[in-house]
């Protein structure tokens, strides 16, 4: 009679490829705010705001547009030879650009460089966002994503004033050409992530085309409730939290009076909290129950938006602030390996391009749908609908929760089948 094979070991978690995932992408991640900062002000330079509106529609346009083509391009190609190939590409593009805008005083190069850029950034995105789920088995998903939420706050913080202070000390020349060393070091890191992941399998002749396959992500959220449930918590809270920040804070702080130091005061107490609640799951997230993760954090933070929108002075503003901050460092992460958990094998690079493009598409919407209803509700009343909006994440984290045990319920029971090696994946790491 045959003796039942014994479960193999756990995969670990690969670390060393995690911190290079983190490196890199704090380079090009900093390099890039740097340049945007710059660029913006460039522009601004050469011809008002007309100039700034075309940098700025050239660069997020085909990024949001090429998002859905690089998430088919990732599950048809792999995510090395995308990453490798297109990064490549955008370090020659950034050192070329270094050279146009050092001898060129127009606003053209800006508007080139920011459209190509903005076509190899939405091509590599979903490549980038299915990384850490090779690299960390799913029960050390959170701890992995927790980790480069920090990378993802920090950049902005740390890269726009560096922008700023490079365009003083050299001009926008100087500014890309910080931006290219960053990228190279990604290109650099990327390599070494992305070693041993092979390309998978080819298709099929006569399989779908690239332009149909660009839909796959919306084909995906149709069939799977789970993911669909999973995109709309991560939605909603990204529409919930994008005007308050944005809009409604400094707008009351002009109102009462404050200052600009308010607003700063709020938003480092926010980013302070965020960070602290981002080192914490980095260590401790798999030890965190994913309903308290999910939901309670996400309660916690639709009353403490409202919380905000109602405390009398500036100091319990950031108070309230610093513990939403806390509850998001949390949350976030927690969002976002929920839903790459819930993801199809073989289609991560689909679903990610969806979730990315949520991502950018939740910052205009947000701007489009509250700001007109403000000028009805006022900035408090606009702050609370917000606020409200943000608890449609946690009631959907809950269905999607339900879901997956509803899934899980509905498997054969592992102990009722006799246990053999594992097979081999398309793709190694």
């Amino acid at each position: 009679m045959a003796t039942p094979l014994a479960d193999p070991p756990a995969p670990a978690v690969d670390w060393r490829r995690i911190s290079s995932l983190v490196v890199g992408q704090a380079a090009v991640q900093a390099g890039s705010f740097a340049l945007l900062i710059a660029m913006s002000w460039t522009a601004v330079q050469l011809g008002g705001r007309g100039a700034v509106t075309a940098v700025t529609l050239a660069a997020t346009l085909p990024r949001a547009l090429l998002l859905l083509f690089g998430g088919a391009l990732t599950d048809l190609l792999g995510p090395r030879a995308l990453l490798l190939r297109a990064t490549s590409v955008r370090v020659l593009v950034l050192a070329a650009g270094t050279v146009v805008t050092a001898t060129t005083h127009t606003l053209w190069p800006l508007i080139v460089i920011a459209l190509v850029d903005g076509v190899l950034l939405g091509l590599t995105g979903p490549a980038s966002g299915v990384l850490l789920p090779h690299l960390a088995p799913q029960e050390h998903l959170g701890r992995a994503n927790s980790l480069f939420s920090m990378v993802l706050r920090l950049a902005p913080i740390a890269g726009s004033p560096l922008g700023a202070w490079l365009v003083v000390v050299g001009g926008l020349p100087v500014a890309m050409t910080a931006a290219a060393v960053g990228c190279a070091l990604w290109l650099g890191c990327a390599a070494h992530v992305t070693h041993g992941m092979k390309r998978p399998e080819a298709a099929a002749p006569g399989g779908p085309s690239l332009l149909r396959r660009s839909g796959d992500g919306f084909r995906l959220l149709a069939a799977h409730p789970r993911l669909r449930w999973m995109f709309v918590a991560c939605f909603a809270m990204d529409l919930a939290f994008l005007w308050p920040a944005e809009v409604a804070l400094p707008l009351r702080a002009a109102d009462q009076g404050w200052g600009v130091g308010a607003v700063a005061f709020v938003l480092a107490a926010f980013s302070a909290g965020a960070l602290a609640s981002a080192a914490l799951g980095a260590a401790l997230a798999h030890r965190i129950p994913t309903h308290l993760k999910l939901v309670v954090t996400g309660t916690g933070l639709a009353l403490g938006m409202g919380a905000m929108a109602l405390v009398p002075s500036p100091g319990l503003l950031a108070g309230a602030a610093a513990v939403v901050g806390l509850l998001s460092g949390l949350n976030g992460p927690a969002l976002v390996t929920a839903y790459q958990q819930a993801v199809p094998e073989g289609r991560m690079g689909a679903a990610m391009s969806t979730f990315a493009l949520s991502g950018i598409g939740a910052a205009p919407l947000s701007l489009a749908v509250f700001t007109p209803v403000s000028l009805h509700l006022g900035v408090t009343g606009t702050w609370l609908m917000c606020a409200g909006l943000a608890l449609v994440s946690p009631i959907a984290a809950g269905v999607a929760l339900r879901a997956a045990a509803r899934g899980k319920a509905a498997e054969p029971r592992t102990e009722d089948r006799i246990r053999t090696a594992p097979e081999t994946t398309a793709t190694s790491v």
